[in-house]
């Protein structure tokens, strides 16, 4: 029986993460001993595309093959150079910890590395649904332009191209209420995130971020992560402030 271990980064409003576990999935090819052959090629769609469909995990505490991961700690960016108005901002802001007990997003690389996240290519649409808060983006194929005077939103608007075997997307107009990188960097409405994602076998999905703010960054940085596959189980609904219990705890919160 395969065992997931998911390290919660909150204390509230958390439940197990997945459902319908073991159901046997379609398409999935096997070793000898029936489990997941998660280093077979990646699957391809009918126009030769890398298929990305599917539930995807960060590595948190322990790898869906069972091995030890050391997550990369995304608080540490050498490489994330503040300009004067980044260093006035990044001094007012509190921590993920209270943006998480308010039950605010987290943003699009703070969703993919904290629960799983599933994957559905339609056509001209990508769409990710996120477990965390039970939230979704699409992300659209059909050549549109990025809106040019957006309604600004948590999650931005996304286009994608394929770039090779490389799904490229270009998000922007953000609403420039979550802070980046486990809630230690500010941005402001410039923000602009492109996101390159390889899926290079069948049970690993690379992600790279790179962020791009000219107003708070001397220059663009980039946040690289790999995701595991989850086969044989499904999403289960995350209702963040049902029966939020932490918040009054919250040193320092303002209410």
């Amino acid at each position: 029986m395969m065992r997931r271990v998911i390290l919660i980064l909150t204390s509230f409003g958390a439940g197990v993460a997945a459902q319908w576990l073991n159901y046997p999935a379609k398409g999935i090819p096997r070793l000898p001993d029936g489990k997941p052959n998660l280093s077979a090629p990646a699957p391809r769609t009918a126009d030769g595309k890398p298929d990305l469909d599917g539930v995807w995990e960060f590595p948190t505490a322990l790898g869906t093959l069972g091995e030890t991961v050391r997550a990369p700690d995304a608080n540490k960016r050498e490489d994330a150079v503040l300009t004067p108005e980044g260093e006035a901002l990044q001094k007012g802001l509190k921590g993920n910890s209270f943006a998480s007990a308010q039950c605010l997003p987290l943003g699009l690389a703070g969703f993919a590395s904290v629960q799983p996240f599933k994957i559905l290519t339609m056509r001209g649409t990508v769409v990710i649904l996120y477990e965390y808060q039970t939230t979704y983006r699409q992300i659209f194929m059909d050549g549109r332009e990025l809106p040019k005077d957006p309604n600004p939103t948590w999650m931005g608007y996304s286009v994608g191209k394929w770039d090779g075997d490389t799904l490229v997307v270009d998000t922007t107009g953000f609403n420039g209420r979550v802070p980046l990188s486990g809630g230690r960097l500010p941005h402001s409405d410039a923000l602009h995130i492109i996101e390159r994602f390889r899926r290079r076998d069948f049970g690993h999905l690379e992600v790279q971020f790179t962020i791009e703010d000219p107003k708070i960054y001397a220059k663009p940085w980039t946040i690289k992560q790999e995701h595991y596959l989850l086969p044989n189980t499904e999403l289960l609904e995350y209702i963040c402030n049902e029966n939020e219990k932490d918040l009054k705890h919250m040193v320092g919160l303002d209410k």
